[in-house]
């Protein structure tokens, strides 16, 4: 009886110590890359966008989430991000909406403003964005704040 006993527990320890449960969730791959000196310019018809392929080697899946983020500042060397959709009231009155939306191949970044003549070129040009795709099983099942850039880099093992 003791030999059958210690046997039972030898495999018992044996099968619960092969466990693989270190938190690595292997199929849990996100991507991320930046595009900068982003011009916004109206179009013929006053629409306001910047059309951003996805690189070749990134793909995106029907299900996956973009998210959108704008550089907004530098402060004591670290980049600020501040994620999109983002309402801004600017200097002389004006007002702008940076958005985005998103297919499997691409990004559209816009712009919306009642008046692109009162919109400073510090809010038009050289603009600094990084795009975040997370893999949808990620999106739905995570508790991660969206809105904080290193918290979704940190939780998907990004570097940057």
């Amino acid at each position: 009886m003791k030999k059958i006993f210690t046997l039972l527990c030898i495999t018992t320890f044996m099968l619960t110590s092969c466990s693989n449960d270190d938190d690595t969730d292997f199929d849990t791959i996100g991507q991320s890359f930046e595009v900068d000196n982003v011009d916004f310019r109206p179009d013929i018809d006053g629409f306001i966008a910047v059309n951003i392929p996805f690189p070749a080697g990134v793909e995106v899946f029907d299900a996956d989430v973009v998210l959108v983020y704008r550089l907004e500042e530098v402060f004591e060397g670290n980049d600020v991000w501040e994620p999109l959709p983002t309402p801004l009231i600017i200097e002389a009155g004006g007002e702008l909406t940076y958005r985005f939306n998103f297919t499997i191949n691409d990004v559209d970044i816009l712009m919306d403003t009642p008046d692109f003549n009162l919109v400073p070129p510090r809010y038009t040009d050289n603009q600094v964005f990084r795009i975040v795709i997370v893999p949808s099983r990620f999106a739905q099942d995570s508790k991660i704040d969206f809105s904080d850039i290193n918290a979704v880099q940190s939780a998907l093992k990004l570097d940057f």
